[in-house]
């Protein structure tokens, strides 16, 4: 087996190879390690990355180490070639409705999947130097490619060199994992994590789990071509969102052909000559589902193992690293940050908590806390979902007792424009304030628009002030502006009207 097939990367073409030598050069030599290191991290991925670099741009002396990929699942796996399969499905969905603006698209045009991954593969290769070893190591940081484990409470191991160290910070994340269905590993499967390595696209293909990576990747794969076939075990897809939000989004996989199979429970997989044969429980009885490919968009695990986190005294369980709201680990010189020990797995958050422990390792004083983070997330299907702060159900958890506004976009005039007057902007506040407690907006390009209300609820700033705010016109961000007028018209008491009614007409007397 080579060097690069056995890091999971396929197929070995220029754009690949281009990748695999940013950040797993096969002909990296470790340096050697002399003298303590201020900062020893464990795990290339983005709270990797960032806690490196950015120790590294204070002065510290680090050392970074990484067993697999540089820039991992992120980039590998994960956000860019997933996005960039979206981007083309995306493209797939504008020709399909072309007509509805004038547009005349001639039959028979059809989809090149082979060219839409070799697209994805050299963007990937493209943005790869960004997270390279070449990179990292002229930020000087001395970079080691291996495995690394602790010896003690302040030595690692990697390539047989030992690395001393006064803080350490665990950033190994985490990894696919398959839930235990009779058959499914000997019918064979994908996962986020060999899904983008497909050359041909499967004419049938079977998504197991109803949450962000199986629906993006349902509805990229329907766009495309494929028969696909969804199996959710809730009564909706998206569970953890707004439900009025998540409605649009699966009306939308309807209109695409998605075949759903909610409230449903895969009992077993089996093989029958070339083809896989997914028995699931449904509502309605026993059914069987027969495919070429299933995909596995269900279970994470932690990357836990093998790093010897017994010896350094750090306390971990089959939900990843234990840490505090300061990220510090059972081992008060050992830090991490990211999927490995943190509920909310996107790359942006991973980011944040790198920052965080950047400045508690570093810095005396008081700690910053994870527990003071506002976090938005989007799932990029088409519509998009985008979400900040508390949902309803959370306030109604807290006992807190909430206001709920809601712009359809079918109101929106930019969103009419576009075609994309289907969504809905929803405000959470505080009854009887314009505090924001939360936000959901789902249409085409709502991971764009969260973020002015990320901004609101980090720095207080209510929503009867963002109608002085001026949005450009015509822009679906105008339905922002347009919460917080209606948000400003309940402020208009029967009292207050009658006044203002009085003194329109003595102005008119005049």
């Amino acid at each position: 087996m080579s060097e690069t097939t056995s890091l999971g990367i396929e197929p070995m073409d220029e754009h690949n190879r281009a990748l695999i030598e940013n950040v797993h050069p096969p002909d990296w030599v470790n340096p050697e390690s002399t003298g303590k290191y201020n900062l020893v991290v464990i795990g290339a991925g983005t709270a990797g990355l960032i806690t490196a670099a950015g120790a590294a741009g204070l002065g510290a002396r680090v050392a970074l180490i990484e067993r697999h990929l540089m820039g991992g699942d992120c980039l590998n796996v994960g956000c860019v070639p997933s996005k960039g399969l979206l981007r083309a499905a995306r493209a797939v969905g504008a020709v399909r409705d072309a007509g509805e603006f004038g547009v005349r698209v001639p039959e028979g045009v059809s989809v090149d999947f082979p060219a839409v991954m070799e697209r994805m593969r050299r963007i990937r290769a493209q943005i790869s130097p960004n997270d390279s070893v070449k990179r990292f190591s002229e930020l000087g940081i001395d970079m080691f490619m291996g495995s690394g484990e602790f010896l003690d409470s302040e030595t690692i191991a990697v390539d047989g060199k030992k690395l001393k160290f006064a803080k350490a910070a665990i950033t190994t994340g985490g990894r696919a994992v398959a839930p235990a269905i009779p058959g499914l590993a000997e019918a064979g499967y994908l996962t986020n994590e060999t899904i983008f390595n497909l050359t041909q696209l499967p004419p049938r293909l079977a998504v197991i789990g109803g949450g962000p990576i199986g629906c993006e990747m349902s509805q990229s794969f329907c766009r495309f071509g494929s028969d696909v076939t969804l199996i959710g075990a809730a009564g909706h897809i998206l569970i953890r969102e707004d439900a009025d939000a998540a409605a649009i989004v699966q009306k939308a996989f309807i209109r695409d052909g998605i075949n759903l199979q909610l409230d449903s429970k895969v009992i077993r997989v089996e093989t029958r000559g070339t083809d896989k044969v997914i028995s699931i429980e449904t509502p309605g009885g026993e059914q069987e589902i027969i495919v070429d490919e299933i995909l596995v968009g269900v279970g994470r695990a932690p990357n836990v193992d093998g790093m010897g986190l017994e010896k350094a005294g750090v306390e971990f369980d089959k939900f990843g690293v234990k840490v505090g709201e300061d990220l510090v680990t059972s081992n008060p010189r050992i830090f991490a940050a990211g999927d490995v020990c943190f509920k909310f797995k996107f790359t942006h958050t991973a980011d944040a908590l790198a920052r965080i422990l950047i400045q508690n390792a570093l810095f005396p004083g008081p700690n910053k806390k994870t527990s003071a983070l506002t976090i938005p997330w989007c799932t990029y299907t088409d519509p998009e979902i985008a979400h900040v702060g508390m949902y309803e159900k959370d306030a109604q958890e807290q006992g807190i007792e909430v206001e709920t506004l809601v712009q359809e976009f079918a109101d929106v005039d930019r969103a009419i424009l576009d075609g994309d007057d289907y969504g809905i902007a929803k405000v959470h506040l505080k009854r009887g304030t314009d505090r924001i407690l939360g936000a959901t907006i789902v249409t085409a390009h709502a991971g764009e628009m969260i973020s002015e209300l990320s901004t609101a609820i980090v720095h207080g700033i209510g929503l009867g002030k963002m109608s002085s705010v001026i949005h450009p016109y015509p822009t679906q961000a105008d339905a922002i502006r347009r919460l917080s007028d209606a948000y400003n018209r309940t402020r208009l008491t029967p009292l207050v009207a009658s006044i203002f009614e009085k003194i329109m007409r003595w102005g008119r007397r005049g």
